[in-house]
């Protein structure tokens, strides 16, 4: 199984970034999908998750900004983040099970 995450980047406040996490190797689209951060000398936070059957739930802090979503016939996971903040800056990470992807960069200038 491989998470491929991309699309972080440099953003300034108050714009958007979606992110996307395409996931590989799996035999069927029956997994949940967790989006975790860690931003320097902080511990790695979730941020959302989304269960096969389309069920999401968001950490407070970014709730009503993030939207987690998938399409299974592309096995990709989408976060769309609006409205950013410089404190959501960090390595954004997918994960589905044991299985990690190597992260994206997302920076938010003020």
């Amino acid at each position: 199984v491989q998470l491929q995450a991309s699309g972080g980047g440099l953003v300034q406040a108050g714009g958007s970034l979606r992110l996307s996490c395409a996931v590989s190797g799996m035999p069927s689209t029956n997994y949940a999908v967790d989006w975790y951060r860690q931003a320097p000398g902080k511990q790695r936070e979730f941020v959302a998750f989304v269960t096969s059957s389309g069920t999401t739930d968001y950490t407070d802090s970014v709730r009503g900004r993030f939207t987690i979503s998938r399409d299974d016939p592309r096995n990709i996971v989408f976060l769309q983040m609006d409205n950013l903040k410089p404190e959501d800056t960090a390595v954004y990470y997918c994960t589905t099970g044991p299985f990690w992807g190597q992260g994206t960069q997302v920076t938010v200038s003020s």
